[in-house]
């Protein structure tokens, strides 16, 4: 269970702190949530409690995890997906929600590798963009090194 204050990486909307811990009654069930609120812009979201876990919510990588998706991005093969964009999209959602950050540095690395081939969808590009940017955050933020380096690994 998470506490207020703590910080937390929600997929596809990235870090963000437990800013309270509320009880709210929805549709007339009563139930515990955490009001999370994120680095980027002034979005907030309220994840019910016993749902966070199912959802990804988890907390930020530590050191020793983001050094070896360093390593992944720097020398890993990109994942090679479905023909058919819309299976490839359905199974990099699958990933990007369980919240894992090497599972999501994959998702990255074979969206930018195939942009580069042979272009992305719109539903793929949006996909792409939002983890790439969820991607440099954190691994930034835990590093301590600047998302432009992070960028350049993707981008060559």
């Amino acid at each position: 269970m998470f506490r207020i204050g703590d910080r937390v990486c929600y997929p596809m909307h990235g870090i963000g702190v437990i800013e309270a811990i509320e009880t709210q009654t929805i549709l007339g069930e009563q139930q515990e949530y955490y009001i999370l609120r994120f680095a980027f812009g002034s979005m907030t979201a309220m994840v019910p409690v016993h749902m966070a876990e199912q959802v990804g919510v988890r907390f930020l990588a530590d050191l020793n995890l983001c050094n070896r998706v360093e390593e992944y991005l720097l020398n890993g093969e990109p994942l090679e997906g479905s023909d058919n964009w819309n299976q490839r999209y359905h199974d990099n959602l699958e990933k990007l929600r369980t919240g894992d950050l090497l599972s999501e540095a994959q998702v990255v690395k074979s969206l930018a590798d195939r942009d580069r081939r042979k272009g992305l969808s719109t539903g793929e590009r949006k996909m792409y963009l939002s983890s790439r940017k969820v991607l440099l955050a954190e691994l930034s933020e835990i590093t301590g090194k600047d998302e432009s380096y992070f960028a350049s690994i993707i981008d060559a």
